[in-house]
């Protein structure tokens, strides 16, 4: 089966830590057998910057034979119209809730027109998948595949603290709670992650926040593993994959609730589920989980969205996709 991979995210020289899950699901697709061509491009909230990438995406297909086209996010499911081939579209986050602005924190006009652009393709897409249930509420498609980013299990799993610790040059014995993203980006609630923690510095004031920025997809693991909780304190989610990734490492976790983050952690014991974004609850959960200092039975939960199954269901939705050409 030969597939094109339509994908508006791809690690750069500039930006080489961007989208692991995407790079991560290539390469299993591959070692499934699965001849697959990423066609990567930047759209830049630009009209123009789509123009020439679906006029590069023109020439591609016209030169090559692949059986069917896969595109990740809505916006790189529009670049596939008008549609030759089976058309499977994994639908993620911002594609189908918005675009929030990093230097206003708002939702932007954009990002509506982002929104307006899924529904287009997810009435007129061979096959959805949509990475959680929940954003099916958002999209006009009768029938969906819920098959979120997986996890490689064999990356992410339980080490001893100390060692981590050791390893990262981090203190033996002062609590760290990790913020899992970038600060720069607004919809991850930075200033709301560190509102939390002073709060519960009032009780411990020797808490530190650690934020995963500009941090190897391969030294994540580690510092999981050196930290004590997880916070977690985005406006939206797809399903996130920081969140797994910390149950594969039996990482406590205090979450609002985005996402798939409820069914996640719902029944593992030491994490922690806020309705609301309210500083004072998260840092309630988070300073109850830092009082305990214990790891969770996480890993035992994210059996079933280990990579190499997450691949074989995708694999069965291309099989879907060709099988109704």
């Amino acid at each position: 089966m030969k597939v094109l991979m339509i994908t508006s995210e791809w690690p750069t020289v500039d930006r080489p830590h961007l989208v692991p899950f995407i790079v991560r699901q290539v390469e299993f697709l591959r070692r499934a057998g699965i001849e697959l061509e990423v066609f990567h491009y930047r759209g830049n909230q630009s009209p123009l910057n789509y123009l020439l990438a679906w006029l590069k995406l023109r020439l591609k297909l016209l030169r090559s034979d692949y059986d069917l086209i896969h595109a990740q996010w809505g916006q790189s499911g529009l670049l596939a119209f008008p549609k030759k081939l089976p058309l499977v579209v994994t639908f993620r986050g911002d594609d189908v809730y918005g675009i929030i602005d990093d230097a206003t924190g708002h939702y932007t006009r954009k990002g509506k027109a982002l929104q307006r652009v899924s529904r287009f393709v997810a009435r007129r897409a061979d096959q959805v998948i949509l990475v959680s249930a929940a954003m099916a509420d958002l999209l006009p498609c009768a029938t969906y595949h819920v098959i979120p980013s997986g996890v490689d299990l064999d990356l992410f799993q339980p080490i001893p603290q100390a060692e981590a610790r050791a390893r990262l040059d981090l203190p033996a014995d002062v609590p760290l709670v990790l913020f899992g993203g970038s600060p720069r980006v607004r919809r991850k609630r930075y200033d709301l992650a560190v509102t939390v923690v002073d709060i519960v510095k009032q009780k411990r004031p020797e808490v530190q926040l650690i934020a995963l920025q500009n941090v190897p997809h391969a030294a994540v693991p580690l510092y999981m593993n050196a930290c004590d909780a997880l916070l977690f304190t985005s406006a939206h989610e797809g399903s996130p994959n920081v969140v797994k990734e910390a149950l594969a490492c039996n990482l406590p976790i205090v979450s609002v609730a985005v996402g798939d983050v409820r069914e996640r952690i719902a029944e593992v014991a030491g994490c922690y589920l806020c309705e609301n974004p309210d500083p004072a609850a998260l840092a309630e959960k988070l300073d109850h989980v830092l009082q305990q200092r214990q790891r969770t039975n996480g890993r035992t939960t994210v059996q079933t969205i280990d990579e190499q199954y997450t691949v074989q269901q995708t694999i069965a939705v291309y099989k879907a996709a060709l099988e109704a050409k």
